[in-house]
């Protein structure tokens, strides 16, 4: 008999966040994720700023993912975001794109 099916869920982070607002959006998303069975967390930023605060709630996102087994893949991400995660050296944990695809997830 075949255990549950492992699956790749997909959510959106709409707009700036305020560096209060943190601690709540990253446990509203890491509840959707099921422990062992999401193997893949899609995140769409495409209406995030490239600011420090975003990139602290993809950073913090990341870790929470993590230690549930799931990959966080950031997605639609603007050149700008892009830049800021590399500068900010978490390029290769956060594995942003560009674009409004999920390719390479």
């Amino acid at each position: 008999m075949a255990g549950p099916a492992r699956s790749t869920i997909a959510f959106a982070i709409r707009g700036p966040v305020g560096r209060s607002q943190i601690p709540d959006l990253c446990d509203r998303a890491l509840r959707l994720i099921q422990p062992g069975l999401t193997l893949v967390a899609l995140c769409d930023v495409g209406a995030m700023p490239a600011d420090a605060v975003s990139v602290d709630t993809l950073a913090r996102l990341r870790l929470g993912a993590g230690r549930r087994g799931c990959r966080l893949r950031v997605w639609n991400a603007s050149p700008e975001l892009c830049e800021l995660i590399e500068l900010m050296g978490l390029d290769q944990a956060l594995g942003a794109r560009l674009g409004s695809g999920a390719e390479g997830a």
